[in-house]
Parts: structure tokens; sequence; C-alpha cells
């Protein structure tokens, strides 16, 4: 009796259209040891990456839709033509990140495989977990400390004596 979610695509009692556990007329041929091991590399390479452009989402990425808005403030003297274009490449940008991700994440699944792990699921979710631990923090220091921005009239600077 098969009860595991996986060989029954979900928790039906019958197996949906398409969930059939893969069959092969062989077995896969597993690549030798140097094989596997430049596959574990180029992984640990993809997931770099992929915590590179998620890192970009914390400080290049803002700063550049901010000089863009910035550039088309003072072109056409609107500030809301510059928010708007701020804003817009701003969102732009997260979405083609995002997809790059997705993308980086599916090939990070396949070389773990062609590694010999067996691997279900990405690690997109965790990577951006990581990061937002490391970006939060960071951008609240530069935010309190260094921006020069004020707090309800309250500056940082009065506090620190300087």
């Amino acid at each position: 009796m098969r009860t595991d979610p996986s060989d029954t695509g979900g928790l039906f009692v019958t197996r949906r259209p398409g969930t059939r556990p893969i069959q092969y007329r062989e077995p896969p041929r597993r690549g030798d040891r140097r094989q596997r091991r430049r596959d574990e590399l180029i992984a640990a390479g993809l997931l770099g990456l992929m915590a590179l452009v998620n890192l970009s989402f914390w400080g290049p990425l803002p700063l550049g839709c901010l000089w863009l808005g910035g550039r088309t403030q003072y072109l056409t003297d609107s500030i809301f033509g510059g928010l708007a274009v701020a804003f817009g490449a701003m969102i732009a940008g997260l979405l083609v990140g995002l997809m790059i991700q997705k993308r980086l994440d599916y090939a990070w699944i396949l070389v773990r495989r062609a590694a010999g792990h067996d691997q279900r699921e990405g690690m997109i979710g965790r990577i951006f977990m990581i990061c937002c631990m490391i970006g939060v923090p960071i951008f609240g220091f530069w935010f309190i400390f260094l921006s020069g921005a004020n707090m309800s009239g309250l500056s940082v600077n009065n506090f620190l004596g300087s």
C-alpha cells in the first residue's frame, strides 16, 4: 500500500494524472567522483550567485533606482515624474531579479541531482531569509546612524554628542 504523498501525488487516495514516480528503463548512469565533485562546486557557485542577486536587492538596486529617479526629476523638473520612475524601476528590478533567482534555483536543483543528491526543493526561500537577516540590520544601522535622518525632530547626532 502506497501512502507516501510523493508516490500518490498528494494526500489523495488515488494518483493524480502525471504524478507517477519516474521509472527508468535502466538506472541513470552515475558520474565518477571527479564529476560529482565538479557538480557540487558548480552548485556552490550557483548558490553564491543567488545570494549575490538577493543581496543586490538591499543596496545596488535601490541606489540605482534612486539615482534614476533623481535624474528624471532633474531633467523634467517634476517630483512626481522622478518618484514614478524610481518606483517603477524598483518594481521592475525586483521582478527581474526574482525571475533570475528562480531560474538559478532550478539550475541548482538539477546540478545537485547530477552530483548524486536527492534534491527535491530549492534554496530560494532560505537564501532570501538569510539575506534579509544580513540586509535589515545593515540597512537599519546605515539609516539610523549614517544617513543623517531625523526622527520626529530628534537627531541621532544630538544623542551621540556630535
